[in-house]
């Protein structure tokens, strides 16, 4: 017995006519005729017979509608919910972030997820690589925002972006950063203030330095960001981030921020999801949001001047730029 057995039936016992039903449900009478005769046959009785006025349904007839309204009744409630899922999922997530790009996607990621998805409640985790990495696959979060994520069968990785590694010095720093770029080998001089390892900056930063016989000199290790920042806003040292970890301090004229030239350095953003969990219509819209948040922060400038020059730092840029350099090359 089909759902499509039942609906014929219960249309021709509505209209009283095979024909007017089958221009309701646009299939041909003959069709229809065949599904009520099948129908027939399954439960082993006349369900429909013809008199004067039309047809009319026999005791069985009835029987078999009675319980028809209720299971087409179920199949249209059923949709009816699927499709309100659909348009406004529900449920609880997590997505988690590593602090050098919470700054720029947290609240932005957080306003527009509840405004278009209120009734999904979404909890925000932050923490280094290999941390977010490690509350994927055990599933304490849903969704995260890694870089360089390693290749594996239990990862579903979709790329967001590339991001270029820059030099971020204090605001009065020496007049090489007012150039277009500080050269890759003022890093094995300046005093850098980078994470201990194993986290993701340090090692890349090493790995890409070592390629070109560079080693850095590491003043502090600090696995906070915004210590770190504090301390080079202070003076003590330099670190290298991506600028959208910075943009704040940088227009707000509290730190530099440079290119690096005679190396690439830069590493790619990916948006990983677990294989070891169902993907839900609330992840997928989790998903969805976060891959459009990127992708207008871009277009707008804000996590990568369009501009080289909108490197120097604030408004007072064009200014210090007249700066005489000092004569040594390190913090003030």
């Amino acid at each position: 017995m089909e759902l499509k057995q039942l609906r014929y039936f219960l249309s021709v016992a509505e209209h009283g006519a095979f024909s007017k039903a089958a221009m309701v449900l646009s299939v041909g009478q003959p069709v229809l005729s065949r599904h009520i005769r099948s129908l027939e046959e399954e439960v082993g009785m006349e369900l429909l017979y013809r008199n004067g006025r039309g047809i009319m349904m026999t005791e069985a007839g009835e029987r078999v509608a009675e319980h028809a309204r209720m299971v087409v009744g179920a199949e249209f409630a059923l949709k009816a919910d699927i499709d309100e899922l659909r348009a406004s999922p529900t449920g609880k997530l997590a997505i988690g972030l590593p602090p050098s790009v919470a700054p720029i996607m947290s609240a932005p990621l957080i306003m527009r997820f509840r405004d278009k998805y209120p009734h999904i409640k979404l909890r925000l985790q932050e923490g280094f690589n290999g941390h977010v990495l490690e509350w994927l696959s055990k599933g304490r979060i849903d969704v995260a925002v890694l870089y360089n994520a390693p290749k594996a069968s239990t990862l579903i990785t979709e790329p967001l972006i590339e991001e270029e590694l820059l030099l971020i010095g204090p605001r009065k720093s020496p007049g090489a950063f007012w150039s277009n770029a500080v050269p890759v080998m003022k890093l094995s001089e300046l005093p850098l203030i980078l994470p201990s390892h194993p986290h993701g900056i340090r090692v890349l930063v090493e790995t890409l330095l070592h390629t070109v016989d560079i080693v850095p000199n590491i003043e502090c290790e600090i696995d906070s960001l915004s210590t770190t920042l504090q301390l080079v806003e202070q003076g003590i040292g330099y670190t290298i981030l991506p600028y959208a970890s910075v943009i704040s301090r940088v227009n707000a004229g509290q730190l530099v921020a440079t290119r690096i030239s005679g190396l690439s350095l830069s590493r790619q953003l990916v948006l990983a999801t677990s294989t070891q969990r169902p993907a839900t219509l609330a992840t997928r819209a989790l998903t969805q949001a976060v891959k459009q948040l990127v992708s207008d922060l871009v277009a707008e400038g804000a996590w990568m001047p369009k501009d080289a020059l909108a490197l120097a730092c604030g408004p007072l840029a064009s200014s210090e730029r007249r700066r005489p350099a000092l004569s040594r090359t390190g913090t003030r």
